[in-house]
């Protein structure tokens, strides 16, 4: 299904910028004259912010099939109306639109929210969670998750991503292309080498490196400000509370899948320079910056 998922996404990425690129009347960006920046920035901004929009906008439909999350279209259970209700209450305080709610089957203790617009998200909880999180700590995640969708965190970070995306393909084809130039020196024939293709592949790895450290510490800090807002909208001793549970089972294995790992309320830790790139900050921080607060 995620490789399924995967090569769907990729398809209308592709099928989209295509289609774009043709309305917009973008020309080629290389030529016998060089390249042409400007088609070269257009071409790589569709392409940057096509894959980034799209996953936007699909993000609630990955979610539910990846996770195998089921939405809470009538309570069964106590628990279950309880969630209901207290998402309800919390997205009246945060004064945006009623999520959706779901709960997906996960031994470790997460939650997520997403979605393309903070009147139309979804907020998903683990059973893991509720089973083992006291009803205050459990209304504190569940905060925090509001606060990412009324802080608008899926959108920026789309609009973030874009953009890194565009400047790595950019200045990766320049690189490319200026490689290429200095390998192909005194031969006049056309177009570009196979040196291009290389120089372009190895400059995209390169930078691609230095944006995700861009993202992930955008990233970083929107788990602070949703951290704030798990004490604003539920409780500051109950965020506490949630977080040192989560350290406490820190252990267990991951089981969101890659591609939410950065939409759940924690993820593992990492070392030295991997750091640079976890999507979450050590959860000792996020403690210690809540009982700073007050």
């Amino acid at each position: 299904m995620r490789i399924i998922l995967f090569l769907l996404t990729n398809l209308a990425v592709i099928g989209v910028a295509s289609v774009t690129l043709n309305l917009l009347g973008v020309e080629h960006y290389l030529s016998g004259t060089g390249l042409n920046l400007t088609s070269l920035l257009i071409f790589c901004a569709v392409f940057g912010f096509a894959g980034s929009f799209i996953s936007l906008f699909i993000s609630k439909w990955m979610a539910k099939r990846s996770t195998g999350t089921r939405i809470i279209d009538q309570p069964r259970t106590q628990e279950e109306k309880w969630l209901v209700e207290t998402v309800a209450e919390l997205a009246k305080k945060a004064g945006i639109g009623m999520p959706e709610v779901g709960i997906f089957q996960a031994e470790q203790a997460n939650a997520f929210a997403t979605g393309w617009n903070k009147n139309s998200a979804l907020v998903a909880v683990s059973t893991g969670l509720l089973q083992r999180f006291r009803p205050e700590e459990a209304r504190a995640v569940m905060a925090h998750e509001i606060g990412h969708v009324a802080n608008g965190d899926m959108i920026t970070l789309t609009l973030i991503q874009g953009v890194v995306n565009t400047f790595v393909m950019f200045f990766a084809r320049i690189v490319g292309y200026f490689v290429d130039s200095l390998l192909r020196k005194g031969n006049d024939s056309s177009g570009v080498g196979f040196g291009y293709y290389i120089a372009t592949f190895v400059a995209e790895i390169i930078f691609g490196i230095a944006a995700s450290i861009i993202v992930a510490w955008f990233s970083r800090r929107r788990e602070y400000r949703a951290d704030e807002a798990g004490a604003k909208f539920g409780s500051t001793a109950g965020m506490i509370g949630a977080l040192q549970r989560l350290k406490a089972e820190s252990g267990m294995p991951d089981q969101l899948p890659s591609q939410m790992t950065a939409f759940g309320i924690s993820s593992h830790t990492k070392m030295g320079f991997m750091a640079l790139m976890s999507s979450h900050p050590p959860l000792d921080d996020r403690i210690a910056a809540l009982q700073n607060l007050h």
